[in-house]
């Protein structure tokens, strides 16, 4: 079994720049959004890591970060 390696820090006497913070995306409740797979849905609850879509007929958790999703 492989495990992936740790972070490296960032030096401050390093020449090169640290990686940028990834920045993930909030959504509020009762917004239209539209997922890759899925299609059009709205949201029907937000959670602080996850958000719960009504893709109709089916209800859909998806967790952070939200690389399929996007606002509409």
């Amino acid at each position: 079994m492989s495990t992936s390696p740790p972070k490296r820090r960032h030096l401050a006497s390093s020449p090169f720049r640290p990686d940028p913070e990834p920045f993930i995306e909030t959504f509020v409740f009762d917004e239209l959004v539209n997922h890759d797979s899925y299609g059009m849905g709205r949201i029907i609850a937000v959670e602080a890591h996850a958000v719960t879509v009504d893709f109709r007929p089916e209800v859909v958790r998806i967790v952070s970060p939200y690389k399929k999703l996007s606002r509409l």
